[in-house]
């Protein structure tokens, strides 16, 4: 069996713009709330979250919306066309209002871009399984985390070009990201044949008698005990290694300038190194978990996690042994990340994928919300030096409950 890879490339690109768009609302947003608006650091946390809080109602909402939406064009393709477009025309509103000092039109175009991005955010995902054969998803989905990783990178480059440092305002940057974002629509609009694709992967799954027993015991709702102890307790899982990689992520940046002296950019070159480990392991990741299984790997990756971060935590001064910590924690997080919601969806069936990527992504965001506020009441009480240790815990506990997954593995086939 082979990946198409060139259809994976194709709609992933719905993904590489969202990656986009949020590489530039992380940017950018906190810096206009702070410096055209005033608002104070707490005030600016709590309009950050709003997209992880928004993201708990409207992405399974959406999901499961778009498993029951049947047009000629398939069932994701109209939320991402018309979501896709709702995003552009809602952003351009954020540099007017920012420019203007107009709160109210900032909040509005805020609120109005987050519910564009969520509308299609879990259809955008859902697509690549819908057209994918089960053991080939960790490859595929290996390739939708290089497409967002390429995105993210792509943004990246636009903000260190078009700052509003250079140009004097954020026009250009928005406008550039939106173009962005307008060319891989348009390119998804004219190349996906979703309706087409999802056929043939439905007839390739019956012709090689994949997974069939576990389509119609899931399919038809009649999910067994053991199955249902299984997801849960991998939703449990998935929580707990976000709170563990994402409190290091958010707070690196205090912790390291503040905790060990490090220079602003000697901390994100260290996280940008993260980012470079990842994306060149995404795709040895899914080869090796073709050949091992994917909750071998997650294993793999929680260790090496737990290890990265722990070890990072004992050094007391700026030292370049954690730039070896944080790519090593890059290949560790791809190994956990690539394998994932393919776990997830192995244990769907072909008419709930929207509804259990919106699952996966409501017990991550959730996380996500939590571990900054739990976080931050450590530091408070004990300091920043109880980060990597905190990390750590997590990731432990989630190696623990993984222990109780028995279901959602992919089948050890012969992959091209």
């Amino acid at each position: 069996m082979r990946l198409n890879n060139k259809r994976t490339l194709l709609v992933g690109l719905a993904f590489m713009g969202i990656s986009g768009f949020w590489q530039l609302y992380d940017f950018v947003i906190p810096l206009i709330l702070k410096n055209e608006f005033m608002v104070s650091d707490t005030w600016a946390g709590v309009v950050m979250s709003l997209d992880n809080i928004l993201a708990l109602f409207l992405l399974p909402f959406f999901g499961s919306l778009s498993d029951r939406t049947e047009t000629k064009f398939g069932k994701r393709m109209p939320f991402v066309v018309v979501g896709s477009i709702l995003t552009i025309i809602s952003m351009i509103i954020i540099p007017f209002a920012s420019e203007a000092r107009n709160f109210l039109a900032f909040v509005i175009g805020l609120a109005l871009v987050l519910l564009a991005v969520a509308s299609y955010r879990t259809p955008a995902i859902a697509l690549m399984p819908d057209i994918t054969i089960k053991p080939l998803r960790s490859n595929g989905n290996a390739l939708i985390n290089l497409m967002g990783a390429i995105g993210g990178v792509i943004v990246l480059v636009m903000i260190t070009l078009l700052s509003p440092d250079k140009l004097g305002s954020y026009h250009t940057l928005f406008l550039a990201v939106a173009v962005f974002l307008f060319i891989g629509t348009l390119l998804m609009m004219f190349f996906v044949k979703e309706k087409k694709w999802a056929k043939e992967m439905q007839e390739k799954t019956i012709a090689l008698g994949i997974d069939m027993e576990d389509e119609e015991l899931i399919g038809g709702k009649i999910i067994s005990k053991e199955v249902k102890c299984s997801m849960w307790f991998l939703l449990l899982s998935i929580g707990l290694w976000f709170m563990g990689y994402n409190a290091v992520i958010s707070a690196f940046s205090r912790y390291a300038t503040i905790q060990i002296g490090f220079t602003g950019s000697q901390a994100s070159s260290v996280l940008l190194l993260a980012n470079i480990g990842a994306i060149l392991s995404f795709i040895p990741i899914a080869k090796l978990s073709n050949k091992f299984g994917r909750k071998r790997m997650i294993f793999v990756g929680l260790l090496l996690l737990a290890f990265a971060f722990f070890t990072a935590g004992l050094y007391s001064k700026f030292t370049i042994l954690m730039s070896g910590n944080f790519l090593l924690a890059g290949f560790a997080w791809a190994a956990i990340s690539v394998n994932s919601l393919p776990m997830v969806l192995e244990m769907s069936s072909g008419s709930d994928i929207g509804k259990y990527t919106g699952l996966y992504y409501t017990f991550s965001m959730s996380a996500q919300i939590i571990t900054p506020i739990l976080s931050g009441l450590l530091f408070d009480f004990i300091g920043y030096k109880i980060l990597f240790p905190y990390s750590a815990f997590f990731l432990i506990l989630a190696f623990i409950t993984m222990t109780q997954v028995h279901h959602g593995d992919s089948k050890l086939v012969d992959v091209i």
